[in-house]
């Protein structure tokens, strides 16, 4: 738009809302502002210039300009389009989770960088790390907590101190550690953990971002990670996801057959 002032910026489509004919509402994660809403105009237009960088989890750099309290799309460069996602059902899936529980901790143009990292990186390990799904989602879950403030104290029980508690136990709702003979946390809310979740957790809670997937599990410690991570992410959040159920379901035993 003449006379408007413009904006560079770099942002992820967490959603992207059809509206008019040819019209879509983004939502963007930035790191400069936080999430922002964005009109794009003509965005399912074909032959649209930007309409590859107005799709659900592209990263991309955007020119904006803003009037009456709404950013308005000028020019947009498609940077990332995490094209092993696109490829399958269940990496789609999970990066939809991913972008709604992003969505959910982040606000309106407050800096968000360290969130924007970590959702470009966990999109980026579903596209192209060929770990297995449930270890993402289960390091992307207890990650993204540990950034919103929600970080689980996980160094030694939260009742004797025990460094390595014997049957840790998760509390989800007091996000505290305990040892399975020291009790506390009521029925439901208290996950069992072992050796190797235990160890799994604290590398996710306290070690380098860099290398939050840089870690391997077997299936039982996997299974208690992942319940853990979740019933925490529930408790702490205190909402459920749509995209996760969608994800879980395509999980199921059932839907395995051809």
């Amino acid at each position: 738009m003449a006379g408007a002032p413009h904006i560079v910026i770099r942002g992820v489509v967490l959603r992207e809302t059809e509206t008019k004919e040819t019209d879509k509402i983004l939502t963007l994660l930035t790191a400069e502002r936080g999430r922002l809403s964005v009109i794009a105009r003509g965005a399912r237009r074909k032959g649209c210039r930007f309409a590859a960088c107005a799709q659900s989890l592209a990263w991309s750099e955007w020119t904006l300009y803003q009037r009456g309290g709404w950013y308005y799309a000028n020019e947009g460069t498609t940077l990332e389009l995490f094209s092993g996602l696109r490829n399958d059902l269940d990496a789609m899936s999970l990066g939809f989770y991913f972008a709604e529980l992003t969505e959910a901790v982040t606000t309106e143009e407050a800096p968000a960088g360290e969130l924007l990292r970590h959702l470009l990186n966990g999109l980026y390990a579903v596209s192209s790390l060929r770990k297995p799904l449930a270890l993402v989602r289960a390091a992307f879950e207890l990650r993204l907590l540990c950034l919103a403030g929600y970080e689980p104290l996980a160094d030694s029980c939260a009742c004797c101190g025990a460094a390595e508690p014997e049957s840790p136990r998760l509390d989800v709702v007091q996000g505290v550690l305990r040892c399975g003979t020291c009790g506390g946390g009521e029925n439901g809310r208290s996950l069992p953990l072992c050796r190797d979740s235990l160890a799994a957790l604290r590398h996710v809670v306290y070690g380098e971002p860099k290398r939050l997937y840089s870690f391997t599990l077997g299936p039982e410690p996997l299974r208690r990670l992942s319940a853990a991570a979740e019933a925490f992410m529930t408790a702490q959040l205190e909402r459920k996801f749509r995209t996760l159920d969608f994800f879980k379901s395509l999980q199921e035993p059932e839907n395995w057959q051809g």
